[in-house]
């Protein structure tokens, strides 16, 4: 997605240990017209699936599910990592280990929000490592919802993220896909057209 490439071209910062910092536009400060562009475009890669719910974790990938589950016009539902008075009983949990933030989170979600009827679009912001989307796939096979794709605004296509989905024979579409990280720039993959 052209759009969102020259975005982090021109707002991402490359930090040490392949880490690409894009706060200013999608993980704490959010545009939301950038949000709405890849709602739609998710939306167009996913209409024919008929999903019933899009599933994120909190919180940086629920800007993106949002807009996506409006454009599908399907609830969204997110994984919470910390508990709370009213997150106690009857969840679905898997623990995901964050690069970034070097911590292991339990994710839940209530076994109200996802069952065997569904069928599932999982977005998030980043694919690296991959933790967060497998969390997620751990808990819809747990719920035995059916998964129909996962939507990464941003995949660094040299981490093995990709490689687990794949393994799982999931559907993966990925907005802006990073080959590498060198000297400070962002080198994206060249795609085929």
């Amino acid at each position: 997605m052209k759009l969102l490439e020259d975005r982090i071209k021109k707002d991402g910062q490359v930090l040490p240990g392949d880490v690409l910092k894009v706060d200013n536009f999608l993980n704490h400060q959010v545009d939301p017209d950038l949000m709405f562009a890849m709602g739609e475009e998710f939306a167009r890669l996913f209409q024919d699936e008929k999903i019933t719910k899009v599933l994120t974790v909190e919180s940086s990938g629920i800007a993106p599910a949002i807009l996506t589950g409006l454009q599908l016009h399907v609830p969204v539902v997110f994984a919470r990592k910390h508990k709370s008075l009213t997150l106690v009983n009857d969840l679905y949990t898997s623990t995901v280990y964050s690069y970034t933030k070097k911590v292991s989170n339990e994710i839940s979600i209530s076994k109200r929000f996802l069952d065997a009827d569904d069928r599932v679009l999982i977005i998030d912001d980043f694919l690296a490592n991959g933790q967060a989307v497998m969390g997620l796939i751990d808990i819809c096979e747990q719920a035995q919802a059916k998964i129909e794709g996962v939507g990464i605004v941003i995949e660094k296509t040299f981490q093995r993220g990709h490689e687990l989905i794949a393994e799982h024979g999931i559907r993966l579409e990925s907005l802006a896909k990073i080959a590498a990280l060198e000297d400070g720039k962002v080198v994206f993959e060249k795609q085929n057209n």
